[in-house]
């Protein structure tokens, strides 16, 4: 237990590492360009931490309390609500042609730093949150709701880049954002489909690469080599 959290704390430790050199990237470009245009993917950045603090603090929660009591309840909405977030940021991408700059294969690698970390933000939460799943359901019924979990997610990334709403606006807006996205499922579009869907396929063979990979670090046992 111990050694776990040990690598745990390791490996936050590397995100954070992580997120500083993805804002060196951003500092160093802005100084280049002479521009700060790219101003909003720090703050996106600080969006994905979000789910993994949401999720952390649930795991606590559920070390002491049954998941359906307020703390637990809340810290999970919390998490949903803003686990789209740090996923979102693969969409990001797209702004690569809106700004003339020194350099675009630069600010292809500033990019791929600030969504890489994000995303992986995202899935150590993702992560998190599943283990406390497999403790109280099946192996079926666990990733079934990764699955709507990451559907979900995919959905919230159109809403966000084709509807323009925030995670925020659910407690802002939330007439708004449900007329709009109701009015959406009523009248689906082609884009729509596309977007989510693509998503939710790029998400879960992501996830489950990932979660694969772990499985298989912590079942691994090395021989000793011999003296």
């Amino acid at each position: 237990m111990k050694s776990w959290r040990s690598a745990r704390r390791q490996f936050t430790l590397a995100l954070g590492a992580a997120s500083v050199v993805s804002i060196g990237f951003f500092v160093y470009g802005a100084w280049r360009n002479h521009s700060a245009a790219y101003d909003y993917l720090p703050w996106n950045l600080f969006l994905a931490w979000l789910p993994l603090v949401f999720a952390i603090w649930l795991t606590r929660v559920l070390q002491r309390k049954a998941w359906s009591s307020w703390e637990g309840l809340l810290a999970s909405v919390l998490w949903l609500l803003f686990l789209p977030n740090s996923f979102y940021m693969i969409s990001d991408f797209i702004h690569l042609q809106d700004v003339r700059t020194v350099d675009v294969l630069y600010d292809a690698v500033m990019f791929t730093s600030f969504i890489y970390t994000a995303v992986l933000l995202g899935f150590t939460s993702l992560y998190l949150v599943h283990l406390e799943l497999k403790k109280r359901l099946n192996e079926v019924q666990s990733v079934e709701w990764i699955g709507l979990t990451l559907l979900f997610c995919s959905f919230s990334i159109y809403v966000g880049r084709d509807l323009r709403w925030n995670s925020w606006d659910v407690l802002t807006n939330p007439g708004g954002l449900l007329f709009d996205v109701s009015n959406r499922l009523a009248n689906p579009t082609g884009q729509m489909f596309v977007t989510v869907i693509s998503f939710f396929v790029l998400l879960s063979i992501t996830y489950a690469l990932v979660w694969g990979g772990t499985q298989l670090l912590r079942e691994s046992r090395w021989p000793a080599r011999a003296d």
